[in-house]
């Protein structure tokens, strides 16, 4: 394995031989919070993004990606603006999870409180003349097909909820049929197991 590339090596030699990195797309661009310049890196990050996501050479499935970012550096607005592209990938339904409950309040605010100082997102949501909800559930099972429908969940939360099944609360079947997006904020904080 030591003689493979990273994918972070592959988009950086690519970057290096003159070969630019894919511009933000609008539909990504026209949903963010205006208020919210993009920042130099951030518009790389989101390159690097849609330059995997749309190499099928280097694309592997299931896809786990990693934005190794500082504090304070946006990555929240990054992890936004990956879900309105992913929007525009067909997926609808996103688990967000972290190690503290602290976290998940100020992520829910800043992707569901239009009156927030820190929302992520435009007014309105709308990719060509369709408008999309930015919707939190707490299962996919009666999610809407054309909102962008987001589970909010600590580990300790998920895991009791997946293991411990109640009505109206995600459970291993929303998994079963549906395409699915983990996100995940401080990962180093969680336990991959």
């Amino acid at each position: 394995m030591s003689g493979q590339l990273t994918l972070e090596q592959i988009i950086h030699g690519q970057m290096l031989a003159g070969n630019p990195l894919p511009e933000v797309p609008p539909e990504l661009k026209n949903n963010l919070n205006p208020t919210f310049e993009l920042r130099p890196y951030q518009v790389e990050a989101f390159g690097r993004f849609v330059y995997y996501m749309t190499n099928k050479r280097l694309r592997q499935k299931p896809s786990q990606l990693l934005f190794h970012m500082a504090t304070g550096s946006g990555k929240t607005l990054i992890m936004a603006g990956a879900i309105l592209y992913l929007y525009t990938q067909g997926y609808r339904n996103f688990l967000f999870f972290v190690n503290s409950t602290n976290i998940i309040n100020k992520t829910r605010d800043n992707f569901l409180n239009p009156l927030s100082p820190k929302y992520l997102f435009s007014e309105t949501v709308a990719f060509g003349d369709k408008k999309v909800r930015i919707r939190e559930v707490d299962n996919f099972q009666a999610a809407n097909p054309e909102d962008i429908n987001i589970v909010f969940s600590t580990v300790q939360g998920l895991h009791s909820r997946l293991n411990t099944p109640r009505e109206n609360s995600i459970t291993y079947d929303d998994f079963a049929d549906k395409k699915v997006v983990l996100l995940s904020d401080e990962a180093h904080h969680i336990n991959v197991e």
